[in-house]
């Protein structure tokens, strides 16, 4: 079990909910910078019409028809991105614990970012956003960068299971770095499909593993991670329905980067699907729907997927979808924290 006979000096505690703040405030200021551009640029998100398996998204379109037809721009993630790196650089950056997860999250959001453009302006005909292996090259890119500086330069060589011993993997801690990194990314980016489903749910995970940086006296990452809080929270302000703005990929895939560096830098890669439980859910929703049309000759387990969607096929509005994998996000985000508690070394 964890030791929690710690001392936390109220000056630290004060520091880390400073970072917070001002990462609300800076994302609150550069709110109205992005909402003139995105306004007068149209950066309006072109819905898809196909589903992941290519036949056409039917119900999909049905229940968000209206949505996309008032023209609600996107891109919007680069407010808590921008917001997160300016206050970071400003008082929070550390080279064990900071430079990792802030330079993740960029080179995540600049492909994410390339990815809207793509989407808003329309290239490439009929394609909405980047083709899916460039991107997911892309992302694979930038994790083994991140697993290579994980391993080499702050010597982690090892992963720890709850309840157990710690697991010696060596250079093999970089595939599973790379793994942890992709399969979060594209969890966030699954779930980014309601207004302010993936904002809510993001600020839960990320509040929970500020706790467990600050149990662990991981204060810097502590920090990093409450100014992705306070971030978010000026973000979902707006986005709660009915949504001023969409993140785009920029936002997720960021979010699911970022997400997956700080569960590697706490040594908590098994208690993250835990805590981030409702993502596991929306990407496997979409895993078990394309194996299901794969095997059984197109037959669906889920009216649409992911599984938010299916929800709102069977008439549940969407703010109450949203608002209950809000509150399951929130349970699991404190069973994962008891579970880091009691398994921890």
């Amino acid at each position: 079990m964890t030791n929690l006979t710690i001392v936390i000096d109220s000056q630290t505690i004060q520091q880390i909910f400073l970072f917070g703040f001002f990462g609300f405030v800076v994302s609150m200021l550069l709110t109205p910078l992005y909402t003139e551009a995105a306004f007068s640029g149209k950066w309006w998100k072109k819905a898809r019409s196909t589903s992941i398996t290519g036949e056409k998204a039917v119900i999909y379109q049905k229940l968000h028809a209206a949505k996309h037809e008032r023209h609600i721009p996107t891109m919007a993630g680069m407010i808590f991105v921008a917001a997160t790196i300016i206050v970071t650089l400003a008082g929070n950056l550390s080279r064990s614990q900071t430079w990792l997860p802030l330079a993740a999250m960029a080179g995540a959001g600049a492909i994410g970012l390339l990815d809207d453009f793509i989407n808003i302006r329309g290239i490439g005909g009929g394609i909405a956003g980047m083709r899916a292996r460039v991107k997911a090259l892309l992302l694979v890119v930038i994790a083994l960068i991140g697993g290579w500086w994980f391993y080499d330069k702050l010597g982690v060589h090892a992963v720890h299971i709850p309840f157990f011993h710690a697991w010696h993997l060596g250079w093999l801690i970089i595939p599973l770095f790379v793994l942890v990194i992709f399969s979060t990314a594209n969890a966030v980016n699954m779930t980014d499909g309601l207004d302010g489903l993936a904002g809510g749910l993001a600020a839960t995970a990320f509040g929970a593993y500020a706790i467990i940086a600050l149990i662990e006296k991981k204060y810097g990452l502590s920090g990093f991670c409450m100014t992705i809080v306070g971030a978010l929270l000026s973000y979902t302000w707006f986005n709660i329905f009915p949504a001023r703005f969409f993140m785009g990929d920029i936002g997720s895939f960021a979010l699911g980067t970022a997400l997956g560096v700080v569960a590697m830098l706490t040594d908590t890669v098994f208690v993250l699907p835990v805590i981030g439980l409702v993502f596991v859910a929306e990407i496997g929703s979409v895993a078990l729907q394309i194996i299901s049309k794969k095997l059984r000759a197109g037959k669906k387990i889920f009216l649409s997927s992911p599984i938010h969607h299916h929800f709102e096929a069977l008439g549940w509005p969407e703010t109450k979808v949203t608002m209950r994998f809000w509150v399951l996000g929130q349970v699991f985000a404190i069973l994962g924290v008891v579970m880091f508690i009691l398994g921890g070394p």
